[in-house]
């Protein structure tokens, strides 16, 4: 399993269900239907959950989730193993 499945594998435990941690839609979705969080308005997403990321794990995950597909977007020589 790739770092990338492995946390979102993390990530949808974390929310009781799968959905796209790369869809900002989604992810405000999933934030304040299941934790009761409302992201600050920022520049952009990451932005906004960077400025809550001590709040919950999740926020870091999904962070961290779209760290790792900006990387292989810049890299196309990076392939998952």
């Amino acid at each position: 399993m790739t770092n990338k499945a492995f946390i979102l594998q993390r990530i949808c435990i974390f929310a009781g269900r799968e959905f796209d941690p790369d869809s900002d839609e989604q992810v405000v979705e999933v934030l304040r239907d299941k934790f009761n969080l409302s992201l600050p308005q920022r520049r952009s997403m990451d932005d906004s959950l960077s400025a809550l990321a001590s709040d919950h794990e999740v926020i870091k995950l999904i962070l961290e989730y779209r760290a790792l597909g900006k990387v292989k977007k810049n890299s196309p020589h990076i392939h998952d193993v």
